[in-house]
Formats: C-alpha cells, sequence, structure tokens
C-alpha cells in the first residue's frame, strides 16, 4: 500500500513539473547607453538568460555574427568581441567608439542553443539601437535578419508607460498573430505576485504589428517566436524543431522632476 501512495505521490509530482511553464529564454545585449549626446564610446553586454529572474545564465557559445548598421553601412564587429563571464556561464562584451550621429543598430546572431526540457534548439537574432549625437534618425533601418523587428516606435528616449511598438517580420515579411515575449531585466527589486506576470505575451495583429507599454524604468526585451522552416540537431544528432526570435531591447526613463 505504501508503494501505492509513492507511486501516486510520484506521478503527481511528475505532472506537476510537466505542467510548470517553461521559463523564457531572452538573448540580451544591453548597452552602457541608448543615447550618446556627445558620440563616444559604447559597451555592450551579451548573455543567454533569464532576465526577470536574474538567471540563470545559460552557456554562450562564441557568436556566429556579431555587427553593427550605421548610415546603411554595415560593420562586422565579430573579431572585436572579447568573453566576459556571468557567474559560471560564457557571456562576451565588445566597445565601440560612435564618431558620427545616427542611430547605430547592434546585432547579434547566436549559435543556436538545446533545450533539453524543451527538446527544442534555440536561435535568437537580438537588437539594439544606441542613438549617437541624439540624432534621432536612423533609427528603424532593418538588419536583415531571418526574424526581426521593426519598430514603429523610436526606441531610444523613451519615458516610463511610453506605448512601445513594433512589426515581426519574417525574411523580411510581416507575420500574422505573431507572439511576441516581453520582459524586464529585474535587479532583483521587483518581486512578482506568481509566475504569470514573469513573462509578458501580447500577440501580434493581422498585420503583424503589435504594443506594449512599459510601466517600469529599465530595459525591456521583446522577443518575437516563430518556429524555423527547418528542423536541427540535437546534441545525439536526433532531429528536433528550432525556435527562431527575432529580439529588439528598449529602455525606459523615468522623468524627472525640478527640485
Amino acid at each position: 500500500m505504501k508503494g501505492l501512495f509513492a507511486a501516486i505521490g510520484l506521478c503527481a509530482a511528475g505532472l506537476a513539473f510537466g505542467a510548470a511553464p517553461a521559463a523564457a529564454h531572452f538573448q540580451e545585449i544591453i548597452p552602457s547607453a541608448d543615447v550618446l549626446p556627445e558620440g563616444g564610446p559604447v559597451t555592450l553586454d551579451m548573455i543567454f538568460t533569464h532576465p526577470f529572474e536574474g538567471g540563470p545564465v545559460m552557456e554562450m557559445k562564441r557568436p556566429v555574427a556579431v555587427g553593427m548598421l550605421a548610415g546603411g553601412q554595415r560593420t562586422d564587429l565579430t573579431g572585436t568581441i572579447v568573453p566576459k563571464p556571468a557567474g559560471d556561464a560564457g557571456g562576451w562584451t565588445l566597445t565601440r567608439d560612435l564618431s558620427e550621429p545616427g542611430a547605430a543598430i547592434f546585432y547579434v546572431e547566436p549559435q543556436p542553443y538545446f533545450e533539453p526540457a524543451e527538446n527544442k534548439l534555440i536561435v535568437h537574432y537580438a537588437k539594439v539601437v544606441v542613438d549617437s549625437y541624439g540624432s534621432g534618425e536612423g533609427w528603424d533601418e532593418l538588419v536583415g535578419l531571418p526574424v526581426e523587428i521593426r519598430p514603429l516606435t523610436r526606441p531610444t528616449g523613451l519615458w516610463t508607460g511610453n506605448l512601445f511598438s513594433g512589426v515581426v517580420l519574417k525574411q523580411g515579411r510581416p507575420v500574422p498573430f505573431a507572439e511576441v515575449e516581453v520582459e524586464f531585466i529585474n535587479n532583483g527589486a521587483v518581486s512578482a505576485p506568481n509566475d504569470a506576470f514573469i513573462t509578458q505575451v501580447v500577440r501580434a495583429d493581422a498585420s503583424g504589428t503589435f504594443s506594449y507599454a512599459m510601466p517600469r524604468a529599465g530595459w525591456w526585451g521583446f522577443a518575437a517566436l516563430v518556429e524555423g522552416d527547418e528542423p536541427g540537431r540535437s546534441p545525439e544528432g536526433k532531429a528536433v524543431p528550432v525556435e527562431e526570435g527575432g529580439l529588439i531591447w528598449v529602455q525606459a526613463t523615468d522623468m524627472p522632476v525640478k527640485p
């Protein structure tokens, strides 16, 4: 009888574990500032993690490509990145001097990450806009990533509470009713009432357009998720589905009050 109860308990635990929501993965590419009023150097850090929960940080192998799009010209920065470990996991960083006015769109294509809990490969193409000299120009240029969010709201100089809007594109075409996950990089100051608050989810409309109002100052990640056209291979060589993500990072800033 005790064996029966133990088996029932194990079964219930297994069902509970299986029913638990999977933590959202986000490829971060976060600059030291989103606006450089006088130009100059900007440092960008790249890790693969769960932003709201502050981890765990997954191992990020050397990216396939890191680059910058500015003034219509693409610059390969892959050779300039250096390792920057995040705890026991690998991360990367680079510093770039922005001497010309205009938006610089930094992007990263990571190596596929195999998630055993979901039995799939994850490839998140992430980007962030840094406005040099506060020009307000060039922020909606497209990098040409396989999955990409085209901002409809300028993604720099945003107040807390501003509505951010974008269009989800796959191979340059809008994705109707795409799912977009939203997370805040939490420094531990925010406590979620329950797991439903950790990852916000919005659905794009028929034209691939979505919107979200950012309720707190800090960095927000928007991850448009689509299924890859071709399966990938697990570390054991088995065919597995591929989750492709197009990410953009946006910073909200509190409106200062004069003393």
